[in-house]
């Protein structure tokens, strides 16, 4: 479990772990979710979708109240609700994609998903060419699902299309709620109010289910995957990286869920697909350099401006 060693904004995580630091935590939890997603939908037989996503979040919170132990005293009514709304989101985007993946392949429920940061980053973005970076990575989502989702069962679409609306929320509180709380406090309460909203669903989908032990051992697998890993690694990152930025980098969800897709469930790669991927990474890859390069010249710019004061200053002696 990280040690929160990266504080909020105002911490110092930037200078040690430098520009690159965040974007490898944010690509790690990728790979650890999708992974947990394709393990997830081997279980979805056995347990229904809402008996897996149980299992999931419950599971995550247990292991993240017991390594965290999270202070319940001293915060504001503001803190409290941040967390709530981000345990909402938590529960909503779950249970919408578990839905979707029940009822649409893998591969095409990520890529609908996914529109949701996308259309994020274009919202929030104050600089014109990340609107380039994420039309190229719409192209290749669009690309990635064979140039449409006609031949979709349309409530799968439908429950997709949510996820990613939840999961820009998600994306949003998340970030609120690593400046709110130290290291994984926040999460490890907002997967509690998660668990309590879910729970209901999966007790009345897969009842005694929930209790065999084989089943449990796989839900607390992908409990570790799909929940405790990457949302740590994301909130860390979130404290270190522009929303806008995190957003353009989900872009690489549907490359890795192919890649998961094809390695657990054996689900082979098109070239369309292939291309398709090539796209959202060279996206993700400009959106991370043109963030990185804004940052270095506005830190020269603040130099500069300190040197001018400095300067005018000396000049007034």
């Amino acid at each position: 479990m990280p040690d929160g060693g990266a504080r909020g904004d105002n911490g110092g995580g930037k200078g040690r772990f430098g520009a690159m630091g965040p974007v490898g935590l944010v690509l790690a939890g990728g790979i650890s979710v999708q992974f947990g997603g394709a393990l997830a939908v081997t279980l979805m037989p056995r347990a229904g979708a809402f008996g897996v996503v149980t299992l999931r979040l419950v599971v995550a919170a247990l292991i993240l109240v017991l390594v965290c132990r999270p202070r319940l005293r001293g915060h504001s009514r503001a803190d409290w609700g941040t967390v709530v709304a981000f345990g909402v989101a938590l529960a909503a985007m779950n249970g919408l994609f578990y839905q979707s993946v029940a009822r649409i392949p893998m591969g095409p429920a990520v890529t609908l998903e996914v529109l949701g940061p996308l259309a994020l980053s274009v919202i929030t973005s104050r600089r014109l060419v990340n609107l380039l970076w994420a039309g190229l990575a719409l192209a290749g989502v669009f690309l990635l699902s064979g140039g449409g989702f006609d031949t979709l069962d349309p409530a799968g679409v439908a429950y997709a299309l949510g996820a990613g609306v939840m999961w820009a929320a998600y994306i949003v509180f998340s970030a609120r709620t690593g400046r709110r709380f130290p290291q994984a406090d926040g999460l490890a309460l907002a997967m509690i109010v998660a668990s309590v909203l879910i729970l209901p669903f999966g007790i009345v989908e897969s009842g005694a289910k929930l209790l065999d032990p084989s089943i449990l051992a796989l839900g607390a697998a992908i409990a570790v995957l799909s929940s405790v890993l990457p949302y740590t690694l994301e909130l860390l990152a979130l404290r270190r990286l522009p929303a806008p930025t995190f957003a353009v980098l989900m872009s690489l969800e549907p490359a890795i869920a192919a890649a998961a897709g094809f390695l657990v469930l054996s689900q082979a790669l098109t070239l369309s697909q292939a291309a398709a991927i090539s796209l959202v990474i060279v996206a993700s890859m400009g959106a991370v350099r043109t963030q990185i390069g804004g940052g270095r010249a506005a830190r020269a710019r603040e130099r500069a401006r300190d040197r001018s004061r400095v300067r005018e200053g000396d000049d007034a002696h």
